[in-house]
C-alpha cells in the first residue's frame, strides 16, 4: 500500500528542492566568477603574449608566472656597466664577424614586444672555436643595458645561436643624430600591425649598422625576455651609432612603450672590456 502524501508536504518538498537547486546554481556561478577573476591579468603559459612590459605581467613579475624560466636567476641581463669597474682584458680581440654586404633578410615581424628582422642562413661570427649563426635582430626603446647609468634612446640586439643552442648577443647602442641609411632601408617595410609578418627577401649590408669603433664590454648574462635563459655571452659596444629622431619615432610607434627590462644585479660576475 502506497504511503499517503499530504498536499502540504508535497508543496513543502517542491519548495525545498527548488531552494536546493538555486543554492547549487549560485555556488557554481560564484566558483566560475572566482576562477575568471583569478586569471585576469595573468595570461597562461600557453598564451601567445603571456608576458609584457607593464603591470601584473611586467618584468617585476616574470619570475612569478614563468615557472620554468631562468627569470629569477642570479646571472640575469641587462645590467648597468660601470666603465671604471670593468676589467681591461688584453686577450679580448676584435669580434670575428662574417657579415656579407648582401646579407639576406627573410622577413620582418611585429611580435607584440618588438620589431624583429629574421635572417636567412649565411651570416655568422666565430667565438672560441664555435660558429654562431645570425638569426635575427630586434629593437628595444630605450636601451636595456646602461653604461655608467646612461640609457640610450634605442638599442639593436643581434642574436646569434650555435649548433648546440648557445647564445651570443651583440648590443649596438643608438643615439639621436644624423639620418641612417640602413635604418631607412629597414623601416621601408614598416608599419606592421601586432602579429603581422611581412616577407622581405632582400639584401642588406649589416656592417653599416655597426659602430666604426668596435671596442666592447663583455660578460655572461641572460636573454632579456622570458624564458631569460642564462649563459648568454653579451658583447655591448662602447660607442653608439646615430639615427634621426624621425627614425626613432617610426619604430617607437610600433613597439610597446618602454619595452626594456629593468637593471639586474651583477652579483658575482665580472665585466671585461677591450683596451
Amino acid at each position: 500500500m502506497k504511503p499517503q502524501i499530504h498536499k502540504y508536504q508535497l508543496k513543502l518538498t517542491k519548495k525545498t528542492m527548488s531552494k536546493r537547486v538555486k543554492t547549487i546554481l549560485v555556488c557554481a556561478l560564484c566558483a566560475l566568477a572566482f576562477a575568471c577573476k583569478s586569471n585576469q591579468g595573468y595570461k597562461t603559459h600557453n598564451d601567445e603574449l603571456h608576458w609584457s612590459y607593464q603591470g601584473e605581467t611586467g618584468p617585476e613579475h616574470w619570475a612569478e608566472f614563468e615557472k620554468d624560466s631562468d627569470c629569477g636567476g642570479k646571472h640575469q641581463s641587462p645590467i648597468n656597466i660601470i666603465s671604471t669597474d670593468a676589467t681591461v682584458d688584453n686577450t679580448l680581440k676584435d669580434l670575428d664577424t662574417h657579415y656579407a654586404t648582401n646579407t639576406k633578410i627573410h622577413e620582418v615581424v611585429n611580435n607584440g614586444h618588438s620589431i624583429q628582422y629574421n635572417f636567412e642562413p649565411g651570416d655568422y661570427l666565430n667565438y672560441k672555436g664555435d660558429k654562431y649563426e645570425l638569426k635575427q635582430i630586434h629593437f628595444h626603446e630605450a636601451s636595456e643595458h646602461t653604461i655608467d647609468g646612461i640609457r640610450y634612446p634605442m638599442v639593436i640586439h643581434m642574436v646569434h645561436v650555435s649548433d648546440n643552442n648557445q647564445f651570443v648577443v651583440l648590443a649596438v647602442m643608438v643615439k639621436e643624430g644624423q639620418n641612417s641609411e640602413p635604418f631607412t632601408f629597414l623601416e621601408s617595410y614598416l608599419p606592421l600591425k601586432t602579429g603581422q609578418t611581412k616577407t622581405i627577401d632582400a639584401s642588406f649590408d649589416l656592417n653599416k649598422n655597426l659602430p666604426n669603433n668596435k671596442g666592447y664590454y663583455n660578460y655572461i648574462g641572460s636573454l632579456t625576455t622570458p624564458p631569460c635563459t642564462e649563459g648568454v655571452n653579451w658583447f655591448v659596444f662602447k660607442n653608439p651609432i646615430t639615427v634621426s629622431l624621425k627614425q626613432v619615432k617610426e619604430l617607437q610607434k610600433l613597439m610597446p612603450l618602454n619595452n626594456y627590462r629593468n637593471e639586474q644585479p651583477l652579483n658575482d660576475r665580472v665585466v671585461k672590456q677591450t683596451k
